[in-house]
């Protein structure tokens, strides 16, 4: 019988790539998970893992054991879910990822909701980027995370998590109030210096993609991640940037917001099979109710 634990790694390696990330993420020695990933070899009476270079990548029957372990480890978290749902009241330890912007505004009213209405959780939030969340989420680190994508630059669902779709936000160009912009914003900024995330993140690719979407490539001067001190930059007249609605909560002197057809999405990410737990539940229950407290962003009509 195959090991559920083997097969655990086996599926990390898929995700994470290397066999030193899935020994990191799991705190084993390479040497060890590699002998793991071998037993399992030897357990299916298949070979599992083929060396590319000096890399090892999943042959085919790796890779369809991979899908079929999605199954199992969904079901055992429905087994999980349901047992803990048969215990009395709503306990234990909840952990929470949430990217900075969300943990400013989304996540109070949540987490003042939990302990009022579930004061046996434990409730622990740790600030996260979003491509982080989904390893996190599958190696046990968290346990609930808000997770966002852009609808012009999709992220592909992760097989081993469900999501409950939470907000949808405009994404504002934020200009200096000097600057001039007419029907088309982001076109009448090809000439401006922009302010976008570091190479790499989701946002640096949004504000790539929109300007490309527009015929040009953005002139970058400076890459800053917090969105406050994007908004600082801006009114400083350091150039232009994006800017989603939950970023532009806190209005910044000297920076217009101009609306743009772009959309900023947010959705609840849990294990797959994980949504009865009753914990996981009442996290969901209160985030979803938590978009009552959120503020509007300051935007001035167009002149």
């Amino acid at each position: 019988m195959l090991d559920v634990r083997r097969l655990r790694l086996l599926r990390d390696l898929a995700h994470l790539g290397t066999i030193a990330a899935v020994a990191q993420a799991h705190a084993y020695t390479p040497s060890a998970v590699s002998q793991q990933l071998a037993a399992l070899q030897r357990e299916a009476g298949v070979p599992l893992l083929e060396h590319t270079g000096r890399r090892v990548t999943l042959t085919p029957a790796g890779t369809e054991l991979v899908r079929h372990t999605e199954t199992i480890l969904a079901t055992l978290e429905t087994a999980s879910a349901t047992l803990s749902a048969a215990r009395a009241g709503v306990s234990g330890t909840v952990r929470i990822g949430a990217f900075p912007t969300a943990v400013r505004t989304l996540l109070p009213a949540a987490l003042v909701a939990l302990a009022r209405d579930h004061p046996a959780l434990d409730l622990m939030v740790s600030e996260l980027d979003p491509v982080e969340m989904p390893d996190a989420l599958r190696d046990g680190r968290l346990d609930v995370a808000l997770v966002h994508d852009y609808d012009i630059a999709p992220v592909a669902p992760d097989p081993g998590l469900d999501s409950v779709p939470l907000l949808d936000e405009t994404v504002f160009l934020a200009v200096p109030t000097s600057f001039e912009t007419g029907p088309t914003p982001v076109a009448d900024a090809r000439e401006a210096a922009w302010v976008a995330g570091t190479p790499g993140t989701l946002c640096h690719t949004v504000a790539t993609r929109v300007c490309e979407a527009h015929g040009f490539t953005p002139r970058v001067r400076h890459h800053v991640d917090d969105f406050t001190a994007v908004l600082a930059l801006v009114a400083a007249g350091q150039g232009v940037a994006l800017v989603p609605e939950l970023g532009a909560a806190q209005p910044c002197a000297g920076v217009r917001l101009v609306p743009l057809e772009v959309c900023r999405r947010t959705a609840i990410a849990y294990r797959r099979g994980g949504g009865g737990h009753p914990a996981i539940a009442a996290c969901v229950a209160a985030l979803l109710a938590s978009q009552d407290a959120l503020p509007s962003p300051d935007v001035p009509p167009e002149r």
